[in-house]
């Protein structure tokens, strides 16, 4: 018996079963019959079924989880309000999110340079969250007093247009990045306004009685900026040896150029008795003091802004020609406004 197992053990040594004696089909040969299947086209099919399912979402899966650094861009520098003693300015940051989950923003630390002169400075901690796949503005509030800025650097004075350069960092947890810091630039130019001189040149009556007395107020207005205003509108209150003959506000508008000057003309009415002694002073030739308090609405290249002024002088009166009805009070400063 032992060698008859021996003859069946060298009989079988060299048996191997084959992928086709097994039934079983190869790669290549799944192709081929599925290609004899197809009429002979030689083209792959899509796998159908649950196997092509199952692609479909692996595929989609892919294309969700992909991972990228968020971009931004320094899109906005706005001047709301700006006065002479400050400027309100916000600078608007864009955001974008490319990952499928939100990113947080560590910090946003951002700096305002003119010419290598640091102006201001400042940082946001916690600056928000940005959405999945979506964009976001973010707002950084600030504000810029002129005082400061001109105390500090000799070389700026009131009236000058300065150049800018915003610096803001970002910086922002982003998975498989982890803490990426994103850095951005924006420059420009910004005002450093200067209050506007306002003269009240002369008052030519157009009507003088005890009951009523009409005039035309002439004032001159002295833009002392380097860039253009467009006034809108001036408002004004007038003093005549302290007794106030009235107030009033301009109702057409005017455009100055950059270190020029305009002229505007305003009506005013007021009854002479109210004035006592006063009044009369002026007929006669004696000078009196006045007193010119306002405010101008203008408009520049860089926005709105509100314009203080703040003027007294001395009268002496001057007729005009022969008509006693038609007479000039001219106005010489005294260079005591503020």
């Amino acid at each position: 018996m032992a060698e008859d197992s021996g003859s069946l053990d060298e009989k079988f040594a060299d048996v191997t079963i084959s992928s086709e004696d097994r039934g079983w089909k190869t790669e290549e040969q799944e192709d081929e019959s599925t290609d004899k299947k197809n009429g002979g086209s030689g083209e792959k099919k899509e796998p159908g079924g649950v196997l092509g399912f199952f692609k479909e979402i692996s595929e989609d899966i892919g294309s969700a989880f992909r991972w990228g650094k968020p971009e931004a861009d320094v899109s906005g520098f706005h001047l709301p309000s700006i006065t002479t003693k400050q400027a309100e300015v916000i600078i608007s940051v864009l955001i974008t999110n490319p990952n499928p989950v939100p990113i947080p923003l560590l910090e946003m630390i951002y700096s305002i340079e003119s010419d290598g002169r640091h102006l201001c400075s400042g940082t946001i901690p916690d600056a928000g969250t940005i959405h999945a796949h979506g964009s976001e503005t973010i707002k950084i509030p600030l504000t810029l007093i002129y005082k400061d800025i001109v105390d500090t650097f000799q070389d700026i004075e009131p009236g000058q247009v300065i150049p800018y350069l915003v610096k803001v960092s970002l910086v922002a947890d982003v998975p498989v990045f982890g803490q990426v810091t994103i850095p951005l630039k924006k420059e420009g130019t910004i005002p450093i306004p200067q209050k506007p001189d306002v003269d009240l040149d002369k008052v030519v009556w157009d009507h003088l009685s005890f009951e009523k007395t009409a005039a035309t107020l002439h004032f001159s207005i002295k833009n002392q900026n380097h860039f253009e205003i467009g006034v809108k509108s001036l408002a004004y209150n007038l003093s005549l040896a302290n007794v106030p003959i009235g107030e009033a506000s301009l109702g057409q508008s005017t455009t100055i150029s950059a270190n020029d000057s305009g002229l505007v003309q305003l009506p005013i009415s007021f009854r002479p008795m109210d004035f006592g002694g006063a009044l009369w002073d002026i007929v006669r030739g004696r000078g009196t003091g006045y007193d010119l308090t306002g405010n101008l609405e203008v408009d520049t290249p860089f926005g709105p802004m509100h314009l203080p002024f703040n003027k007294s002088s001395e009268t002496t009166l001057k007729k005009k020609g022969d008509d006693e009805d038609n007479v000039c009070i001219s106005f010489v400063p005294n260079f005591s406004g503020t």
